[in-house]
C-alpha cells in the first residue's frame, strides 16, 4: 500500500520529502519518517495531509517560526526539544514529567512523577511561546492540563460543604523526628476562624477548593491509582495518581518518607491504611487530603500575568482573558497560605492553649508560607471537612509579582470581597519580609514562624521577630537545610526582579542592588565561556529584630559560599534575575553576566534533550536509609512491598530494581564510585528557554 504525502494547504515555504511511503506485509507496523524543511524564506503554517486508498485521510499542521534575535531563537530551539514527542518530557496525557528520566529522587522520589511546580512551568513556558508566536492556544491549553489533572476535581473533594469555617481543623503538634511520630489529635486546642471561606464560596458558587496538589504520580508507578472520583483504584488503572510523602517534622527527608495515596480507603498500606503512621487517634475514617504548594500557584499567576501583558501587546487580549480569570480565582484561594497553620493569632504566638484563637484576619502573616491543605471524609453520607493554613514562611517561597499583580493589575484582581486587598498587604509584607531577612552581604536567609517547633513552643531567649513571627534559619525542613540551596535565592529574587522592572518599585530596587552585587561577587566567568556560580550556602548570625521604621543593618547576619556549580536550572534563573534588574537599572555587568551565563550553557551543555550537565550523586548511598515505622505496624505497598519496623528507602521500592539505571546505584551500595547522571528535569528546561526569552525581549 502507497501513502501519499503532500502539502495542501498554507505556506509554500514548507515541503515535505518524501513524497509517498511504501508499507507492505513484512513493514506494515514499522514507523517510516516523512520530514518537512522549511525554505530560505517565509514563516507561518502549512497544513500536509497523509492519505491512502480506503483509508481516512490524516492532517498534520507544521509552523514555521521566524526567529527575530539569537536568543529568540535559542528559546524556540529549546522549546521545540521540550515539546518534542519523542524527547520524553510528557505522559500520553500531555503531563510535564519532573523529568525525562525515571531513576532521580529529590522533593519527588521518581522521575515520572510530577509537581505543581511542573505545570506552573509548563504554563509560563507556553505563556512566552506566545509572547514570541502569537500563538496563544499552547498558553490556554497548558492552564487546561493543569486544570483537569492537578486540580482536585469534586468528585476528589466531595465533602467540601461540610467544613465549618467556625471549626477549620484539630489540633496536631509537629514534631522534630520521624520517630515521635503518629503525632495525637487533640480536640482541647481551640483553632481560630477562617475568615475567607464564606467569601470564597460566595465569589465562585462553591466549597471546592480551586488550588493544584502538589506531587503526582503520572504513571501511577506505585500503583494507588487515585483517579478522579475513584479512590485507591489500584495498580491496574490508567492515567495519573494523586499522593504524598513529607509529613513527619523536619528532619523526614525524602528518603524517610513512606508515600500514599491522597484519597486513603485503607485499600493498601495497614488496617488503617497509612493514616495512623501520620495522627494518632481513637479511630480513623476513610479520608481523602490534598496539600497546595503556594510558590507553584503564584508562580502560575505570575505566567498569567505575563501572558495577558503580552498579548494585549499584540492586540490579542481576549485570547487569553478566560484564561487568566482562572489565574485570579488561583490566586484568591491561595491566600489560605497567608493564615497561621490553625488559624491562631499571627504574632508571639507561644503555647498551644495559651496563643488566643484568631478572629478575622488577625490570624493572617500576609506571607507565602510553606503549604495549605484541605481533607475530608471520603464516606459522603457522614461528611466532615477541614482546612488549614501554614505557620511557617520561607524566604524563598516569596512572590511579590503575584502579589502585585493579584492587588493592583485589574484582569487578575479576585472575585472576592477582600481578596485584592489581602494581596495588597501582602506586598507589603513580602518587601519587608526580603529586607528583614538580607545578610549583612547582600544574600536572604531563610524565613520565620508563628508556630515554633511547629507546636507553638517557645523559642530561645532572644530571637529576633519580624511582626512577632519568630526567626527560623531554616524553615520546615533540616535534611538538607532549607536554606543552603542559592536555586531558592535566584527563583526568588528574580520574581524582586520582575516587579522592578514592571514598577519601578523603590523597595525592590534596593534590596536587589545590594543582592546583585553580592551575587556577582561570588560568580565566574572563565575565558572560554565556561562558568561557576554558589551551591551551597552556609549561614550565621541572626536578623534584627524588625522595626519598620528603622530596619536594622543586620551587621550580625552573615552568609559564605560553601561550593559552586554550573547547575543550568538554577543558572538560568539567575541570568533571569539579572536580566529583569539590567532592563531598569541599565546595570552593564549584570547585563554582561546574564549574557556570559546564557552563552555559556549554550556553548558547552547542549544535548539531543536540551541544555544539562552530568552530576555526582553521592546521596544516592542513601537509598539504605531507614524508613522508621512503629515496630507494631504492619502493612503493604499496592506491589506488595512490606511496610514495617525493618523498612528502608528501596525496599518499600522495589520498582527502582527494574529501572535501566538501577545498576549504576547497586554498584555504588556495593561499595563502588558514586554514579553520575545528566538529568533533564523540566522546570530547569523551561528556566533555560524562558531566560534566552527574557534576554531576547529586554536586553539584546
Amino acid at each position: 500500500m502507497t501513502v501519499g504525502v503532500a502539502r495542501t494547504s498554507g505556506n509554500t515555504d514548507l515541503t515535505a520529502t518524501p513524497a509517498s511511503l511504501t508499507f507492505t506485509p513484512a513493514n506494515w507496523n514499522t514507523a517510516q519518517k516523512v520530514t518537512v524543511t522549511a525554505g530560505s524564506t517565509g514563516s507561518g503554517s502549512a497544513v500536509f495531509t497523509a492519505t491512502a486508498p480506503g483509508h481516512t485521510k490524516a492532517e498534520v499542521t507544521v509552523a514555521e517560526l521566524a526567529a527575530d534575535s539569537t536568543y529568540q531563537a535559542r528559546f524556540l530551539d529549546l522549546h521545540g526539544k521540550i515539546t518534542n514527542p519523542a524527547n520524553g518530557y510528557f505522559s500520553p496525557e500531555g503531563i510535564p514529567y519532573h523529568s525525562v528520566e525515571t531513576l532521580i529522587v529529590e522533593a519527588p522520589d521518581h522521575g515520572h512523577e510530577t509537581t505543581s511546580e511542573a505545570y506552573s512551568y509548563l504554563i509560563w513556558l507556553q505563556a512566552m511561546y506566545g509572547k514570541v508566536t502569537g500563538d496563544w492556544s499552547k498558553f490556554n491549553g497548558a492552564w487546561e492540563t493543569m486544570e483537569k489533572f492537578m486540580i482536585p476535581t469534586h468528585a476528589d473533594q466531595p465533602t467540601t460543604g461540610s467544613y465549618n469555617a467556625s471549626k477549620p481543623a484539630t489540633y496536631a503538634p509537629e514534631h522534630d523526628l520521624p520517630s515521635q511520630y503518629p503525632a495525637r489529635l487533640d480536640g482541647t486546642v481551640g483553632a481560630g476562624a477562617d475568615p475567607i471561606a464564606g467569601e470564597l464560596k460566595s465569589a465562585y458558587g462553591t466549597d471546592d477548593i480551586y488550588g493544584m496538589h502538589w506531587l503526582q504520580d503520572v504513571d501511577n508507578v506505585y500503583g494507588y491509582g487515585n483517579e478522579p472520583g475513584k479512590c485507591s483504584a489500584g495498580p491496574t488503572a490508567t492515567g495519573p495518581s494523586y499522593i504524598n510523602t513529607f509529613q513527619r517534622g523536619p528532619q523526614e527527608s525524602v528518603w524517610e518518607t513512606v508515600p500514599h495515596p491522597t484519597c486513603d480507603n485503607f485499600t493498601y498500606g495497614g488496617r488503617n491504611g497509612y493514616l495512623d503512621l501520620f495522627t494518632g487517634d481513637s479511630s480513623y475514617a476513610r479520608q481523602w487530603r490534598f496539600t497546595d504548594a503556594p510558590d507553584a500557584d503564584a508562580r502560575a499567576v505570575q505566567a498569567a500575568y505575563w501572558a495577558d501583558v503580552w498579548a494585549k501587546e499584540q492586540g490579542r487580549g481576549t485570547q487569553v482573558g478566560a484564561t487568566v480569570a482562572k489565574a485570579a480565582r488561583m490566586g484568591d484561594y491561595l491566600r489560605y497560605s497567608m493564615f497561621d497553620k490553625y488559624f491562631k493569632k499571627a504574632g508571639n504566638c507561644v503555647g498551644p492553649t495559651v496563643c488566643p484563637a484568631g478572629t478575622g484576619k488577625d490570624s493572617a502573616h500576609y506571607l507565602m508560607s510553606w503549604y495549605y491543605a484541605w481533607g475530608g471524609a471520603a464516606d459522603t453520607t457522614a461528611g466532615w471537612s477541614w482546612r488549614i493554613g501554614s505557620s511557617h514562611a520561607h524566604s524563598g517561597y516569596q512572590n511579590p509579582l503575584a502579589a502585585y499583580a493579584l492587588s493592583q493589575y485589574a484582569p487578575l484582581k479576585p472575585k472576592s470581597a477582600t481578596g485584592a486587598t489581602d494581596w495588597a498587604t501582602s506586598l507589603d509584607r513580602q518587601l519587608e519580609f526580603y529586607r528583614w531577612l538580607q545578610s549583612d552581604e547582600g544574600a536572604i536567609a531563610g524565613g520565620a514562624t508563628n508556630s515554633w517547633q511547629g507546636r507553638y513552643a517557645q523559642p530561645p531567649a532572644g530571637t529576633p521577630t519580624f511582626h512577632g513571627l519568630f526567626y527560623d534559619e531554616k524553615p520546615v525542613y533540616h535534611d538538607p537545610p532549607s536554606n543552603q540551596w542559592f536555586g531558592f535565592q535566584a527563583w526568588s529574587m528574580e520574581r524582586v526582579a520582575e516587579l522592578y522592572r514592571q514598577t519601578g518599585d523603590t523597595r525592590a530596587k534596593a534590596l536587589l542592588d545590594k543582592w546583585v552585587g553580592w551575587a556577582l561577587s561570588k560568580t565566574t566567568v572563565n575565558p572560554d565561556g565556561t562558568y561557576r556560580i554558589p551551591a551551597t550556602l552556609t549561614w550565621s548570625g541572626a536578623p534584627d529584630t524588625w522595626n519598620a521604621s528603622a530596619p536594622g543593618a543586620n551587621a550580625g547576619l552573615h552568609v559564605t559560599v560553601a561550593d559552586y556549580t554550573d547547575d543550568v536550572g538554577v543558572a538560568a534563573a539567575y541570568a533571569k534575575t539579572l536580566t529583569y534588574y539590567a532592563a531598569k537599572s541599565q546595570n552593564a555587568e549584570a547585563k554582561r553576566v546574564a549574557k556570559a551565563l546564557l552563552d555559556g550553557m549554550w556553548a558547552h551543555h547542549q544535548d539531543p534533550l536540551g541544555v544539562s550537565v552530568p552530576e555526582t550523586r553521592t546521596d544516592y548511598n542513601r537509598f539504605k536509609d531507614p524508613v522508621y515505622v512503629p515496630g507494631a505496624w504492619t502493612g503493604r505497598m499496592p506491589n506488595g512491598d512490606p511496610v514495617d519496623s525493618a523498612s528502608t528507602f528501596a525496599s518499600i521500592r522495589t520498582f527502582y530494581q527494574d529501572d535501566p539505571a538501577w545498576p549504576k546505584v547497586e554498584a555504588y551500595l556495593a561499595g563502588g564510585a558514586a554514579p553520575v547522571f545528566t538529568y533533564h528535569r523540566f522546570w530547569a528546561q523551561a528556566d533555560v528557554a524562558l531566560a534566552m526569552g527574557a534576554y531576547a525581549e529586554l536586553l539584546e
